[in-house]
């Protein structure tokens, strides 16, 4: 049975009288791709900035690979690759010198082509970060969380925006990720990606977790209620017809 690589114990979080996050409690299973949903404003945003160190618990505990929030802060950044925003990046370095920049950070030998071939990007080391595609960028975003050659990445909603076929990629990617030995964490308001992606998730709302469990086993939950949709469910999804008529190959432009 895998081990809990982190541990979250009745954290909570407040801005003045606001409670952001009202005592949530879950572990993440090493290997494992978990994702944390809710609307937005229920405080996933909030717990993941936490565990990944960039935001000030109230009160709680977190331990991520056997490490204290509280006393260990900068071993866990050594051990976590967190996703970066465009506006992370500099706009004036290619991608080959961003890489290098931020190994460089890591202190870290790294080898920027190789890198860029995971996430198959070698044709676009000499371009600028600002010149790829909406794909290109995410796919690029993952690679640099990979440079310090982290145990855990944490990603935050990152096919937000993508075309079918960049979107589909990239849960290749994603997979790929855990075959290597990684755990996932994942935010995404898509439902259909977490359903294919994770093997448990946590519903969050309102500061609260108020479900955690495989989503089919959440799925089965709700059909025991005597739920059915009322329009019948196809074999297929319009996203399947469009991409079996457009093909599932990367799309770069």
């Amino acid at each position: 049975m895998a081990n809990a690589i982190i541990k979250v114990d009745n954290l909570k979080k407040n801005y003045g009288t606001f409670e952001a996050v009202k005592g949530i409690s879950f572990e993440v299973m090493e290997g494992e791709i978990f994702g944390l949903l809710g609307p937005n404003g229920a405080g996933k945003t909030t717990t993941l900035e936490i565990i990944e160190t960039l935001r000030n618990k109230t009160s709680g505990k977190v331990e991520v690979d056997g490490k204290d929030l509280d006393k260990e802060p900068q071993a866990i950044k050594n051990i976590i690759g967190v996703q970066l925003q465009a506006a992370g990046y500099y706009p004036n370095l290619n991608l080959k010198q961003i890489i290098e920049l931020f190994a460089g950070l890591y202190n870290k030998p790294t080898d920027p082509m190789a890198l860029l071939d995971t996430v198959n990007l070698r044709d676009k080391a000499k371009n600028k970060f600002k010149d790829l595609s909406g794909g290109q960028k995410q796919r690029f975003s993952i690679a640099t969380t990979l440079i310090n050659e982290p145990k855990i990445i944490f990603l935050d909603e990152p096919t937000t925006g993508l075309d079918p076929q960049a979107r589909r990629n990239l849960w290749d990617l994603i997979i790929q990720l855990r075959q290597n030995g990684k755990t996932v964490v994942i935010t995404t308001h898509y439902m259909d990606e977490a359903e294919v992606l994770c093997d448990r998730v946590a519903i969050v709302d309102n500061g609260h977790i108020i479900a955690l469990s495989t989503p089919n086993e959440l799925i089965d939950r709700l059909l025991a209620t005597g739920f059915r949709r009322p329009k019948a469910v196809k074999e297929a999804n319009l996203e399947d017809v469009f991409l079996n008529m457009t093909g599932k190959e990367w799309r770069e432009g």
